[in-house]
């Protein structure tokens, strides 16, 4: 068995149904027998589930013990954990990777329903960090190295109605990307916790399933659009009869379009079958303003029954990097965008997916990025879904930082670029391939066969890969669009100067600013507890990066560095790298303010100070004579006390080619009474929009929120709870010290720290609130500071539905 092959579809967007229980002997003259209950949902008919997902009841055992891989092991004393999880129990910073570098042991007992004769089954992985040896009644599944991807195993002949999968989840440094390195963890900028951090499933399927669909829209632009479909069928067998394969288009349910072949299966294994959608005239494409998302239905009919079919969704859009930047559907689109890393505090990359998708929001709906790269390593189903839903745009690269193996290690970096463009090449959001291990030197020889492969699974994106320092040459280099982290700036004032793009070949800036431009060159400024004037610095830095880009229509924009704070063995503060507009917790720092002001004023007007009103120990004389306020008004008059302080406008001179430019005040306010700043914004000669910010801290709160009021009884759903200390009107207050402490009632568990010590994070900070297993009712949470004072909130949890 090969474990390698191209992984089934995720659970969350596409389902494989098969019809009731078919042997083997009846399949080789194909009579069908009668679909179970249960409807396809875009057809409204078709075979019914069977998916099996292993999310709940697991039981770990710490650090692995052989004899925990056979059947009769005593697992009773395992602890019970849902996934998503991690093996270690962590704070939000202090990481330490040999926390987590060793085998560990987990076991799921599961059933499989009764009338299943005759079906192949199959173990799905969604991701294991970073490395599976699975072990399925006693027998011995080969291991899987590498944890940014899927893979699966066919476990037909292992299985019975009561079965025990032992899975020894390997933590250890490895020879294979990102890893490798003779340096050990130290060597990659980010940490990788140990754990199952995304699904695993069973899958049960015919003899005869649908294995992959590739449906790729094509020339789209034009009334003659169509979608070529390459359709893959696995076959244990081959049938008497010719089978027919259905491909329709649905939008919310509507069937728009649809075709049908009969083909003939000649061989068993992989059979590829090529059909195209027609007619499609009246479909709506997506854009990143208009994410329009339609389902394809592919279903495997004998007989003129349907036996097994595969969802997908797809999106009509042309997205074009040229000469003279990226294109979308025809019109030129700046790229703004921040890179993302996956990692959370405490539980590593062991978040659910409403938590995987509020990152996504975050990114596109408050700091108004139009793309993210995914660095470095293929990130999660559930946050690409939501980038496919949102409108944001996908860089999405394999795995690695730097370093580049031996022959071995080499074949897995092809591998993975495989499995990569297979899992995601029906997405709308993904735009471009990164082949290029990031920040790697050129291997003309290793990236023509991560090129090719690429080309040869989706030959309709570019591919590309992120250069740095003095690799800024095509010479040795293969793909189709030159991206570059740019870091440089002017020594003077460490203003951003990015190079100029190379001429005759597309240009896309994939890092910039992050931690090495401006003073000092420490790995912990920007740091919420950090200086208040070095955390403002960041958001001008990265309005320079992106003005500078968007002067030279060359250049497709800039992808930041970058949109999180991550743990990191590198230059860190304590385990954790400074270097996000938001900080670890998902909290927006002064950095944040020029994203958010980049918005029409029509759709939200804003208003962000790069600043905290506060003359504290650290700013006594107030914001200084060069405050900046990012907004998108056209004019901002500033008051203090309630008196008229001066009128700002933006300033274009310095910012030319930003949509919405920064204002300036002198707000050195030594010795004056400066309790209260009130800001007015206006547009069209008209105010939008008046915020106030109080410097009294006698009247500050202790804030308590979550993001979320309902969640789901299942024991994987969790929600973010934030606290810290604010103004009179709302505003942080920075530099908050003390312990928070936390009590729990209901059916939720508290992930995270309790107590939780303000001053290192610099006054606010999350834990995350997570359900039982099972469960339903109110969950209430009490969160009191030493000094502030104490706060409640509630949480509605609904049951789980199947």
């Amino acid at each position: 068995m090969n474990h390698q092959l191209p992984p089934f579809p995720a659970v969350s967007r596409r389902k494989f149904i098969q019809n009731a229980a078919l042997g083997a002997t009846a399949l080789a003259t194909l009579p069908i027998l009668g679909c179970r209950s249960g409807t396809a949902q875009a057809a409204g008919r078709g075979p019914t589930h069977r998916t099996i997902p292993l999310a709940n009841d697991w039981l770990f055992g710490g650090r692995f013990n052989a004899a925990a891989t056979q059947p009769g092991f005593d697992d009773s004393a395992f602890a019970r954990v849902s996934l998503p999880h991690c093996v270690s129990k962590l704070s939000w910073h202090g990481w330490q990777a040999t926390d987590w570098m060793d085998v560990w042991i987990y076991r799921r007992h599961f059933s499989l329903p009764p009338d299943l004769a005759g079906q192949r089954v199959f173990l799905h992985f969604d991701g294991v960090m970073s490395g599976a040896t699975p072990v399925i009644n006693g027998q011995a599944l080969p291991e899987y190295v590498g944890g940014y991807l899927p893979f699966h195993y066919e476990i037909t002949s292992h299985v019975k109605a009561d079965n025990v999968l032992a899975v020894a989840v390997d933590g250890r440094w490895k020879n294979a990307p990102p890893d490798g390195s003779p340096r050990g963890p130290e060597a990659v900028d980010f940490f990788e916790p140990a754990g199952i951090p995304r699904p695993v499933s069973v899958r049960v399927v015919p003899q005869i399933f649908i294995a992959d669909v590739f449906a790729k829209p094509v020339n789209v632009l034009a009334a003659s659009r169509r979608v070529e479909i390459t359709c893959t069928l696995d076959a244990a067998l081959v049938p008497a009869k010719p089978v027919r394969v259905q491909v329709e288009l649905f939008d919310a349910g509507r069937r728009i379009a649809g075709v049908s072949e009969t083909f003939t299966i000649v061989k068993t294994g992989e059979t590829e079958l090529k059909l195209a959608l027609a007619n499609l005239e009246n479909v709506k494409l997506w854009d990143v303003d208009t994410p329009q998302l339609y389902e394809i239905v592919t279903t495997l009919m004998v007989d003129e029954a349907p036996l097994h079919d595969y969802r997908t969704r797809i999106g009509f859009r042309e997205a074009r990097f040229e000469l003279d930047g990226f294109f979308l559907n025809g019109r030129r689109r700046q790229l703004f965008g921040l890179n993302r890393h996956e990692l959370f505090p405490y539980v590593g990359f062991a978040m659910p997916r409403r938590v995987l998708r509020h990152d996504a929001e975050l990114l596109r709906h408050e700091l108004n990025c139009n793309i993210v790269r995914c660095s470095h390593y293929p990130q999660s189903e559930a946050f690409l879904d939501a980038c496919d839903e949102l409108g944001l745009l996908v860089w999405e690269e394999l795995p690695g930082w730097g370093y580049l193996g031996d022959a071995a290690w080499q074949e897995l970096a092809v591998r993975d670029v495989a499995d990569m463009v297979r899992r995601d090449r029906n997405r709308a959001s993904v735009v471009i391939w990164g082949v290029r291990i990031n920040e790697s030197k050129n291997n003309p020889a290793l990236y023509q066969r991560t090129r090719a492969v690429a080309k040869a699974l989706d030959d309709s994106r570019p591919t590309s890969g992120a250069m740095v320092g003095g690799i800024y040459s095509t010479k040795d280099w293969f793909q189709e669009v030159f991206a570059y982290n740019d870091y440089h700036h002017a020594d003077a004032d460490y203003s951003v100067e990015l190079k100029p793009p190379l001429p005759d070949v597309p240009y896309l800036v994939t890092e910039a600013v992050g931690q090495i431009i401006g003073p000092p060159k420490v790995d912990h400024k920007y740091r919420r507890a950090g200086d208040p004037f070095l955390q403002a610095k960041q958001a001008i830095y990265h309005a320079q990066a992106h003005d500078q880009a968007a002067k030279n229509k060359r250049n497709a924009g800039v992808i930041a560095w970058c949109a999180l704070e991550y743990g990191s063995p590198m230059n860190s503060a304590n385990g954790i790298k400074c270097p996000g507009v938001v900080d670890f917790f998902r909290i927006p720092k002064l950095g944040a303010v020029f994203y958010q002001s980049q918005i029409s004023p029509q759709i939200r007007p804003v208003i962000q100070p790069d600043f905290y009103w506060d003359f504290g120990a650290q700013s006594p004389h107030g914001p200084g004579r060069n405050a900046a306020i990012f907004s998108n008004c056209e004019r901002l008059d500033i008051f203090v006390n309630g008196a008229l302080h001066t009128t700002s406008l933006p300033q274009r001179e310095k910012f030319p080619h930003l949509p919405y430019p920064p204002f300036f005040a002198d707000l050195e306010l030594a010795g004056a009474d400066r309790s209260e700043l009130r800001l007015d914004g206006y547009v069209g000669g008209k105010l939008v929009l008046s915020r106030s910010f109080s410097a009294d801290e006698s009247h500050d709160q202790f804030c308590l929120r979550v993001d979320d009021a309902e969640l789901i009884g299942d024991g994987a759903d969790a929600t973010r709870l934030v606290f810290g200390r604010v103004d009179k009107h709302g505003s942080v207050r920075p530099f908050l010290a003390g312990e928070v402490s936390f009590e729990l009632s209901g059916p939720g568990i508290l992930v995270g720290d309790n107590p939780f010590a303000l001053a290192e994070a610099g006054g606010m900070a999350a834990v995350w609130i997570k359900t039982q297993p099972n469960s339903s009712g109110r969950i209430l949470i009490r969160a009191t500071h030493s000094s502030l004072g104490a706060k409640s909130v509630a949480i509605a949890v609904r049951p789980a539905t199947l």
